[in-house]
């Protein structure tokens, strides 16, 4: 025996109801993703409990735009089954909603730099402190990122400029080999001799000196001599 159709009717056990509503909500959710990767498509799903919790659906966390285009086309379905409407009814109803998307967009800034938060419950409290830890991740990675690119560029820089250095220490010392090549060898013999002061030669000299010295007391000793001797008139006669 196969099994036979349900009838569909509310049920009147609460606790059942209450299962029923979570099984059939999770293989919703379930057919929407499949129907939205396996085709491409763009799917939001709004579900309200009997308490009034929200459940919802969309692709790529998309609502507001799937939201938008549904007005939109919902808006030109309407215009075309009643006829053209007047262009002020359109423009209109596109300042209401630009208005409102703004003043949406200051208010999620005012949120974000910390002000006017005394109206949010806590689990938009809980939302906007994800949101700001993710900024915030985003923001240190991107740092990270410009300093790493900062210290490459300065290291390749750096490189750069130590062999700009070598080749000119290189061209440096191929003049000075060119230049020492080019000078003549007369040039190189008179800078040598300049280099070097000229020193008299003291050996002569010293020899002369020594030899006046020795030979002074001699000379006074033979002074002395020549006038030690008496001269013969005064010296006594002999007897022969």
């Amino acid at each position: 025996m196969g099994r036979g159709r349900v009838q569909l009717k509310r049920i009147e056990n609460k606790i059942n109801r209450q299962v029923t509503f979570s099984k059939r909500r999770n293989g919703l959710f379930k057919k929407a993703n499949e129907i939205a990767v396996l085709c491409d498509a763009d799917v939001a799903l709004i579900i309200f409990s009997t308490k009034g919790k929200l459940f919802e659906y969309a692709t790529d966390n998309s609502m507001e735009k799937i939201l938008d285009r549904y007005e939109c086309c919902a808006i030109a379905e309407r215009a075309l089954s009643e006829g053209h409407p007047a262009p002020e009814e359109n423009w209109s109803h596109d300042y209401f909603k630009l208005k409102n998307k703004v003043e949406s967009l200051h208010r999620s800034c005012r949120h974000l730099m910390g002000e006017q938060l005394e109206t949010l419950p806590l689990k938009e409290l809980q939302q906007l402190e994800q949101q700001l830890d993710n900024s915030l991740k985003r923001i240190r990675s991107r740092k990270f990122e410009a300093m790493i690119k900062s210290i490459s560029d300065l290291q390749a820089k750096k490189k750069s400029l130590m062999e700009d250095n070598s080749a000119l220490e290189k061209q440096f010392v191929e003049m000075e080999k060119e230049k020492s090549k080019n000078t003549p060898a007369s040039c190189q013999i008179l800078s040598n001799s300049s280099a070097q002061p000229f020193l008299p030669n003291l050996n002569n000299s010293v020899a002369y000196s020594l030899s006046n010295v020795l030979e002074e007391p001699e000379a006074e000793l033979r002074a002395q001599s020549y006038s030690i001797t008496m001269p013969t008139w005064m010296m006594p006669a002999t007897n022969g």
